[in-house]
């Protein structure tokens, strides 16, 4: 699968790097952003749940 996060939505309420820190972490100014080469590949319910705990649905996951 394939993880984005689309930076003109997200707020940066960081629900995706409590969920699945793995994957997703906080920029500097707090947005959140993909871990760097966990783009593709990703797997596992929390990269999922972190999607659907995103509070503006900024992370799109995309199965392959």
């Amino acid at each position: 699968m394939r993880i984005s996060i689309d930076g003109d939505i997200c707020i940066g309420a960081g629900q995706c790097a409590l969920t699945s820190p793995g994957y997703f972490t906080q920029d500097d100014d707090g947005f959140g952003t993909v871990v760097e080469g966990r783009e593709e590949g990703a797997d596992g319910p929390l990269v999922r749940e972190a999607a659907r705990a995103c509070p503006v649905r900024a992370i799109t996951v995309e199965e392959e």
